[in-house]
Order: C-alpha cells, then sequence, then structure tokens
C-alpha cells in the first residue's frame, strides 16, 4: 500500500489546529471570550496571523471549531467509562473545573447562555446519542444532559459529582 504524500501536512495541520483551539480556550479561561482577538488567540498559539487565518476565517468560526472539539473531548470520555455512573462522573468532574466554562460563568454569561441554550445544534444531538448509549435509555439521557447543564451553571465538588451520578443511576434504576 502506497504511502499518502500528504500525511505529513495532514498531521502538522491538525497539530497546529489543536494549538489554535488550545490557545483559545487558554484565553477564554483568562481574558473572556468577548475580551478575546484573533491576534491575541495568535499569539497565544504560538502561530502567525496568517496561520490562524488559513484554518479560520475569524473568531466565530474558532469558537464554533472549539465547541466541536471539546463535545468530542466529552464523548471520549463517555466512550472510555467503565460504565454509566463512572461517565456521569467523569464528564460531571470535567465540566465542573473547565476553567474556561468557570471564567464564562463570571464575564460572558449572555454567550453561557446563547450555548447552553442551542439544543438545535448537532452537537447536542451528538452528545446526547453517546450519553443515550452508555445510559441505555434515552429518558435518562436527556435528564443527565439537564443535570450536566446545572452544573455548567453552578458547579459541583469532585465527591458531589461522584455522590449525585450514583444516586441518578440508582434511582433510574428503580
Amino acid at each position: 500500500m502506497p504511502l499518502n504524500k500528504y500525511a505529513p501536512q495532514v498531521a502538522t495541520h491538525r497539530r497546529t489546529q489543536a494549538a489554535i483551539l488550545e490557545g483559545a480556550k487558554e484565553l477564554i479561561a483568562t481574558v473572556g471570550l468577548t475580551k478575546m482577538s484573533m491576534i491575541e488567540i495568535a499569539d497565544t498559539s504560538q502561530v502567525s496571523r496568517a496561520t490562524l487565518y488559513n484554518h479560520f476565517r475569524d473568531k466565530d468560526s474558532v469558537i464554533a471549531a472549539l465547541c466541536e472539539s471539546e463535545c468530542a473531548r466529552l464523548i471520549t470520555i463517555i466512550d472510555s467509562a467503565a460504565n454509566a455512573t463512572d461517565a456521569l462522573e467523569l464528564l460531571s468532574t470535567a465540566i465542573c473545573s473547565d476553567r474556561a466554562l468557570a471564567n464564562m460563568r463570571i464575564h460572558d454569561p449572555a454567550a453561557l447562555a446563547r450555548g447552553l441554550c442551542a439544543v438545535q445544534s448537532p452537537l447536542w444531538s451528538e452528545f446526547g446519542v453517546g450519553l443515550a448509549v452508555i445510559l441505555q435509555s434515552q429518558v435518562l439521557a436527556d435528564l443527565a444532559m439537564r443535570w450536566l447543564i446545572g452544573q455548567v451553571l453552578n458547579p459541583l465538588t469532585p465527591e458531589d459529582s461522584r455522590l449525585q451520578a450514583e444516586l441518578l443511576i440508582s434511582r433510574a434504576n428503580l
């Protein structure tokens, strides 16, 4: 089988895009979504402005890609969990400890609310399907989604994440 001659470029493209998204998330965590600029994203990501604009046309496209990346990260957490309780605990802990979400609660509450209300987004559906698979119930997945949304706005401690995940699963199995 011949090697793909473009594989090195594809790998570089993915690494650069990941660096940009990491930089954007770091800026959200430190200066906030509304205050960050494309110039700051390029600087924080350690890429040139031209490279940034080769990947993304504007800040909104960076944010959209970051949302997709974060959704994929959460789905990976779901897929890697040994059971439903562990999945909910891991998701809860990831959401509650996220620095970008913490800063958005303080500095960008309107943008955070818009994101949480965008239930027609394919990302919501994709995440819901992942939850329904591990929880083996669409009804329980819908309930878990609402529970997790609550934690975006009012985070739990890691201990409470485990206790509430166990409670949610045990009540669902009654």
